[in-house]
């Protein structure tokens, strides 16, 4: 081969960004662009670090006993007298609950009650003086921003994830086959052990209760948005359950058809198609038949089954109400009075 050490390159052929500016030396760039990249990454760790050394001391690992078999996963104080927020079917039936500490300090706790609808329970550490998480507002959540984890994964004691919010407003199956409407989706990796530790956001606030994980998917990781907790803690706190209407019926849900939608002039084509009516309830005293299709209540559309649970809820006991139902082909208003949804049912 020839020597070509003597021939100039062609600028265009190293491209305007391959050519250093007389007196800049080649790769500066580079650096000063890699230097941003690392600021913001130090900024990301200390905010993850930060949030993590704040609340970690309040995250718990929950070991419980049911039966003769042993199990664990994570909780979280809330107040300093020992109040520890954890998920539902962590302690569902238990007969012995622990919670452990960060600290190395243990203590037996009592349940002041559960809600398997919402897959939220709350407990109460014998302990008299402990780190707790504060409550922040999931309602101001954006998809995109940072959603760290804490929890006890397989048993490792305050383990750190960090993600972001992928989504807001899924909607979960729990455990009693009710829908949980109001479920942060994250992919700030979760595994067996962290069902009941807390979600937090850049602030170290808790924003959610992590609760589940798809089985064989990465990156889809869910969590009780807080706002909703904190509801259901009020009513464990109260009544030791969560309170919640009730009107004795089971149904199914339907769409109308258009020209239904026409002729009655209806606007939403989901409804309820009630398929049974239970005996001495307040459907079964209100009139309501087997083959009614419910529309509305007090004037709001009733798109299903998940959202009449919804709107049941504990300000709706014992309050009339007017039930809108196609019967046959004809509207009809039913005045109802939804009674307590008994625990269990």
């Amino acid at each position: 081969m020839g020597d070509f050490s003597a021939f100039a390159i062609p600028r265009f052929l190293l491209g305007e960004s391959d050519v250093s500016p007389p007196g800049r030396e080649l790769g500066r760039d580079t650096d000063s662009a890699n230097e941003t990249d690392g600021a913001a990454l130090d900024t990301y760790s200390r905010v993850v670090s930060t949030a993590a050394e704040r609340v970690g001391p309040a995250v718990c690992l929950i070991e419980i006993r049911k039966g003769r078999g042993e199990g664990h996963g994570s909780g979280f104080a809330i107040a300093p007298d020992g109040l520890v927020i954890t998920n539902s079917h962590v302690v569902h039936r238990a007969s012995r609950i622990t919670a452990r500490f960060a600290d190395g300090r243990e203590f037996p706790c009592t349940l002041v009650g559960e809600d398997p609808a919402t897959d939220v329970a709350l407990l109460r550490a014998e302990a008299g003086d402990v780190a707790y998480a504060r409550l922040g507002q999931s309602s101001g959540l954006r998809v995109g921003q940072i959603a760290i984890a804490i929890g006890n994964p397989l048993g490792f004691q305050t383990t750190v994830t960090a993600g972001v919010v992928s989504a807001l407003g899924r909607a979960l199956p729990s455990a009693s086959g009710r829908l949980i409407d109001d479920v942060i989706q994250t992919d700030a990796a979760l595994n067996p052990g962290n069902s009941g530790g807390p979600l937090l956001d850049s602030l170290g606030q808790v924003i959610g209760v992590n609760t589940a994980i798809i089985p064989g998917a990465q990156g889809l990781c869910f969590a009780v948005a807080i706002d909703l907790v904190r509801v259901v803690i009020s009513d464990l706190l109260r009544f030791g359950h969560v309170r919640r209407g009730f009107i004795g019926i089971a149904g199914a849900d339907i769409r109308l058809p258009k020209r239904a939608l026409s002729r009655l002039e209806l606007v939403e084509d989901r409804a309820i198609h009630v398929i049974k009516v239970e005996p001495k309830s307040p459907a079964a005293g209100a009139g309501v038949q087997a083959g009614d299709v419910i529309l509305a209540i007090d004037g709001k559309t009733v798109p299903g089954i998940a959202a009449l649970a919804r709107m049941l809820d504990g300000e709706t006991i014992g309050v009339s109400c007017q039930l809108t139902v196609l019967r046959g082909s004809r509207l009809a208003d039913v005045s109802i009075t939804p009674a307590e949804m008994v625990v269990g049912t």
